[in-house]
């Protein structure tokens, strides 16, 4: 089903926000020579959920940021309110998942590189998830 343009306007001032609070977050923590971006975010029809696509460079340090970003929803939830206050009535929840996109571009260019050829033989690449 495609996005309203109401849905899109929000994702859009959610993922400019989210990437702004989320960068603040990691260094007031201490967390240095981490970098996460915030590829994606979908809204659902009814405004209530908001999806937010996380990319963590490093990649080992990814499940657990991602985890941690979970963990703390109400607070990044708050914050985002507060920015937002003006453009939205109601703040979506939020879930966070990763985007592991960057891996599997990658993983396809060092299959592609080598000797094996996921082209020729499919099962070498793991199935993906569409986002």
């Amino acid at each position: 089903m495609n996005e309203t343009n109401r849905q899109k306007k929000i994702a859009g001032v959610l993922q400019n926000d989210l990437a702004v609070v989320l960068q603040k977050m990691l260094h007031e923590s201490g967390q240095l020579g981490i970098i996460i971006s915030v590829t994606k975010v979908t809204v659902t029809t009814d405004l209530s959920l908001s999806k937010v696509y996380t990319s963590v460079f490093p990649a080992e340090k990814s499940d657990d940021i991602v985890k941690e970003l979970n963990e703390l929803k109400p607070k990044i939830k708050h914050q985002i309110a507060q920015k937002t206050k003006h453009q939205l009535r109601k703040m979506p929840d939020l879930a966070f998942y990763n985007d592991d996109s960057l891996e599997y571009i990658n993983k396809l260019e060092g299959a592609v590189q080598g000797k094996e050829n996921p082209i020729i033989d499919p099962n070498l690449l793991d199935k993906r998830k569409k986002i």
